[in-house]
């Protein structure tokens, strides 16, 4: 767990945060109203939370729909890098200026507790207001080489870089990280005193990401070892 929240023992998290400063990029609307005591208000777990993840969910309303995309990103310094085809209405929306929420959620852990009630999940969730714009020419070849570094480290150097075409068929926008919020649930059940008599077993079930074990290309002519990571 990164970045837990203070107090309990070996970071455990204790829910008193007590006073601290307001989160750079801040404001109303970002402001944590349930459960405020669980906002985290420091741009280093923006940060860490943002690195940590591959998968964001970038929601934007098209009329009077909404939808949320499922898009791969990659932090890039006080901004977050998205990419997607020209083809798509939604990203094409997006690149014309429309207001977005990117959200990040990494699931750490069950909590079991006693009651249906006081069960719930550790987690570290980051929100993103904003609206992205589009990149071009080489600022969107970098910003496309550190989506690859962050998503597949060290591929960039070993696979072929994008042709003109693929360039031409892709959009690269960039989200500011200038109004976000940060929520970091951590620690064990919370459960009322006259629960804690109860047979049953309470605690945290961690959930960890796990790479699999490799599965070559059955077209692969070339007797290489796999990523090693």
């Amino acid at each position: 767990m990164v970045a837990p929240l203070t107090g309990g023992p070996d970071g455990a998290g204790s829910r008193d945060t007590g006073d601290r400063p307001r989160a750079v990029g801040s404001t109303d609307r970002t402001r944590v109203r349930r459960l405020p005591d669980l906002a985290v208000h420091d741009r280093a777990t923006l940060h860490a939370v943002l690195d940590a993840g591959r998968v964001a969910h970038l929601a934007v309303v098209d009329g009077d729909q909404p939808y949320a995309l499922p898009v791969a990103y990659a932090r890039d310094g006080e901004r977050v890098l998205v990419h997607g085809s020209t083809g798509s209405r939604l990203f094409r929306h997006l690149a014309a200026g429309a207001p977005a929420c990117l959200t990040v959620t990494l699931l750490d852990g069950l909590v079991l507790a006693r009651s249906a009630f006081e069960s719930s999940m550790n987690y570290r969730c980051a929100m993103v207001l904003g609206t992205l714009a589009a990149l071009t020419g080489e600022a969107k070849l970098a910003a496309l080489h550190r989506l690859s570094e962050h998503l597949l480290p060290g591929r960039w150097a070993e696979i072929r870089p994008p042709s003109a075409k693929e360039l031409a068929a892709t959009l690269v926008l960039a989200l500011p990280l200038d109004e976000c919020s940060v929520k970091v649930g951590a620690g064990p059940p919370d459960d009322p005193e006259d629960d804690l008599d109860r047979p049953v077993w309470a605690g945290v079930v961690p959930v960890v990401e796990a790479y699999g074990i490799p599965q070559p290309d059955p077209r692969l002519r070339h007797d290489l070892p796999p990523p090693e990571w």
